[in-house]
């Protein structure tokens, strides 16, 4: 499995625990406003719990770009650390 599916996985896990979605609802195209209507204090949640998950930092510039989860996977995965995919 490459790094992009595990950290989407994740992601997906993380979304669907934070935000009460259904599993089948997070797409890589899903927005977390739009689609999942995630409010500033849910989205605020959902980083926090991923920066615990993948041990990295997401700064408040970069969060507010973070808009549907195909962005977060990207940032995410170009973030982590490769000892988290061992």
């Amino acid at each position: 499995m490459d790094k992009f599916q595990i950290v989407f996985d994740k992601i997906k896990e993380l979304i669907v625990q934070e935000l009460n979605v259904k599993p089948e609802l997070v797409t890589l195209e899903a927005g977390l406003a739009s689609d999942f209507g995630a409010d500033s204090l849910d989205a605020l949640e959902l980083f926090n719990q991923i920066e615990s998950e993948f041990l990295i930092t997401i700064d408040d510039e970069s969060a507010t770009k973070l808009k549907i989860v195909k962005d977060l996977v990207e940032y995410v995965k170009n973030k982590v650390n490769d000892h988290y995919f061992e």
